[in-house]
């Protein structure tokens, strides 16, 4: 709604209000979790009142974080380039903090068979991704949220029903089961694969939306840290600064290092996998088979007792348009663009939508005042239109790398092709740039990355082909011909 207010001077003539006479808006963001407690300090620093509704209790406090949904999940993050792009802008020092706590991890170690290890670097110039706890990394952005003035924080509030056109949120406060409305210019659906917001906006819009589950489902697993000779310390039982994968075709097991020098774990199968293991002696067998040199680092006890105890959880890509309503609302994170983890790209793409949403309301120049409705209206539809195509993108490449991952890394035409495009990077570093890299290593539109991927691949296929020709003519002509002369 815009506020239209003049005043008059002794002459009787209109002047334009100073700002201090124009209501400020009130944000209300939807979801307390990575994405919206960024989102939250971004619009902060922008001067807006902002009010955050998370459902579950303060995952700050321990026993809220042990027994309670998404902050019990202790599966490690794959930060990369446009995620700490988004945690170094609102200027608070968050990516110096994140870092602190963070393992870098300079490439794939892929355990082939039984003591056998292959590394395969991410970049051509040491470029590294780092691991960080999901749960560090929420304490700290909340902690972040609460210095500022104009944020209030909202924990075990459920939102029921929103009018978007009013601008009216209603919520139950799961403290005392009654219902609570509250008031905003903006709403920001920040909750999640199964967003209370869409599902509320696709009734009111023409939205396309489309999900898909993939076969195949994950259970965690913990490395714990290996005990030194002298008993009171401990170490890294791998190599710290790697992402450890265990490819097996169709199914695989991937290790994540912590501070605490342990590994958190996931195991990537089918349905048909984790039922076909009954018993402890199915699943010792399964594992002696598959994952010999696993049974040994975690120890038995420890497999029985975590796969049996631990939830198995199902993985999820959704791909949806439009992202927003009028000037009304918007939604972002696994909201708009929900993927399948297996290019580490979920929560990078999730701040990166905040840092664009940043730089468009940059653009308009859209203050924290009620005075250019219609410019807000132009600058969602905007972010609509850029990320889109990026989200249907990276959700694409999430699924394609699941591929590679559990099957291409051990091949040796994959691991030839992977030297020659490290080398040709390494010869021509902006000519030629891995699509790996294009991805992790830069904050290129993932649209824009997949296109200049594609022009390459047809440059380097042609290349590939040529030269395998000439090769194969130089030894045909070397080895065959001559012989057949003489």
């Amino acid at each position: 709604m815009s506020f239209h207010i003049h005043h008059r001077n002794n002459n009787n003539t209109t002047t334009q209000p100073s700002l201090s006479d124009v209501p400020k808006r009130y944000v209300a963001i939807i979801g307390g979790g990575l994405v919206g407690t960024l989102a939250t300090l971004y619009f902060a620093q922008r001067g807006w009142d902002v009010n955050l509704f998370e459902l579950r209790k303060d995952p700050r406090i321990p026993e809220n974080s042990e027994n309670s949904g998404i902050f019990q999940r202790s599966i490690n993050l794959a930060l990369s380039v446009r995620g700490l792009s988004a945690l170094s802008k609102p200027n608070l020092d968050l990516e110096k903090i994140v870092l602190e706590s963070a393992i870098p991890m300079k490439g794939r170690m892929i355990h082939i068979g039984k003591d056998k290890l292959s590394s395969q670097p991410y970049g051509s110039f040491g470029e590294n991704i780092y691991s960080v706890e999901r749960n560090f990394l929420l304490e700290s952005l909340f902690n972040t949220v609460e210095s500022f003035n104009n944020v209030k924080i909202y924990f075990q509030h459920q939102l029921k029903r929103c009018d978007f056109d009013k601008g009216l949120l209603e919520f139950e406060n799961k403290e005392d089961g009654k219902l609570v409305q509250y008031t905003a210019d903006l709403i920001i659906g920040a909750d999640g694969v199964h967003s209370t917001v869409r599902r509320q906006l696709m009734r009111i819009i023409n939205m396309n939306y489309q999900q898909e589950y993939i076969p195949h489902i994950y259970c965690e697993l913990t490395i714990p840290p290996k005990v030194t000779e002298k008993g009171n310390e401990t170490e890294f039982i791998m190599d710290s600064n790697h992402l450890h994968i265990w490819p097996r075709h169709s199914f695989m097991l991937i290790a994540l290092p912590n501070k605490n020098k342990s590994f958190t774990c996931t195991l990537f199968m089918p349905h048909e996998n984790f039922d076909s293991i009954k018993t402890e002696d199915d699943l010792i067998t399964f594992f002696q088979c598959n994952f010999p040199d696993f049974i040994q680092l975690i120890g038995e006890q420890q497999l029985k007792k975590e796969f049996f105890h631990n939830p198995k959880g199902s993985l999820l890509s959704i791909k949806c348009k439009p992202y927003h309503y009028r000037n009304r609302a918007i939604f972002i994170g696994d909201a708009a663009h929900c993927m399948v983890p297996f290019y580490g790209q979920g929560m990078n793409c999730g701040f990166q939508d905040v840092e664009l949403l940043d730089s468009i309301f940059d653009k308009y120049n859209i203050t924290s005042f009620r005075s250019d409705d219609d410019k807000l209206n132009l600058a969602l539809e905007e972010f609509t239109n850029i990320r889109q195509p990026d989200s249907v993108a990276i959700c694409d490449l999430a699924m394609y790398n699941y591929i590679e991952m559990r099957s291409r890394v051990t091949s040796p035409l994959y691991l030839i092709r992977k030297k020659v495009e490290d080398w040709l990077h390494w010869l021509f570093p902006r000519r030629f740039v891995p699509l790996y890299t294009m991805i992790s290593f830069s904050t290129m539109r993932y649209s824009d990355a997949i296109q200049r991927w594609k022009r390459q691949r047809r440059i380097f296929n042609v290349t590939w082909i040529t030269v395998s020709t000439g090769i194969a003519i130089s030894v045909f002509w070397r080895y065959y011909y001559r012989r057949l002369r003489w």
